[in-house]
């Protein structure tokens, strides 16, 4: 599916991600309750251990992740087994909803894992603060692992900007420029399979590479088999 064929939608707007996170805000203020973990817990599960498998952590190793939402990504990366557990002060969460990372850092409290940075940042049009102990001047190649479950499905939803320009398209490059030379991206989507997120990302202008896929539990509906939501991991070119 091309990014032009999707019509916009609620899920497009930082509005409706404002209402969703005062409300989780709320929740865990009053219960205790985290909040939804996006694609469910089996899928987060399985970006863990591609990432275990693959981009092991090690002691300056630097993880973001595009749109963290209530953090709970992060969190399973910090709360591995002991040799799978990646160093919490090299996470970054960043999202545009002032609320999701409210919520992310209180849950970050809760869980004693306050290492983990959390902050505000609109992607498509501001670059990710540099963690506290980097020495890096910019944020060109500065991470090692970029991470987005279900962000570049929101961001597809988006209306067009005052120019006309589909806000998702500058999504690719923008990875790319963040991306180390080695380093990986992995995205998982329910809008885009697999195919088309490999025609996305992989172009003459990001030097993207195809690395891998997770496999996904397939279903069964009306003489077609699919699967709930895509996984791809690319690395940029040495």
């Amino acid at each position: 599916m091309d990014t032009s064929e999707l019509e916009p939608s609620k899920l497009g707007t930082k509005e409706h991600w404002d209402n969703v996170y005062e409300e989780e805000l709320e929740n865990f203020s009053e219960n205790g309750d985290e909040g939804e973990i996006w694609f469910g817990k089996k899928a987060m599960n399985e970006m863990v251990k591609w990432a275990n498998q693959h981009a092991p952590p090690h002691p300056d190793m630097s993880v973001l992740e595009v749109g963290s939402g209530n953090g709970a990504l992060l969190f399973a990366l910090a709360e591995g087994r002991r040799e799978a557990c990646y160093p919490a002060h090299r996470l970054l969460g960043i999202d545009y909803s002032e609320g999701a990372v409210q919520l992310a850092q209180s849950v970050a409290h809760s869980r004693n894992l306050t290492a983990i940075t959390f902050r505000v940042c609109d992607f498509l049009h501001e670059d990710p603060p540099l963690l506290a102990d980097d020495q890096k001047a910019n944020q060109n190649g500065a991470w090692d692992l970029i991470l987005d479950k279900g962000t570049y499905d929101a961001i597809a939803l988006m209306e067009k900007d005052e120019n006309g320009r589909i806000p998702a398209e500058g999504y690719p490059m923008r990875i790319a420029k963040l991306l180390n030379p080695g380093g990986h991206f992995l995205i998982t989507s329910c809008n885009f399979t697999e195919l088309e997120l490999q025609s996305k990302f992989i172009t003459e202008e990001t030097g993207l590479q195809y690395h891998s896929r997770i496999e996904h539990p397939t279903i069964s509906f009306g003489g077609s088999i699919g699967s709930a939501c895509s996984s791809a991991a690319f690395t940029k070119f040495a």
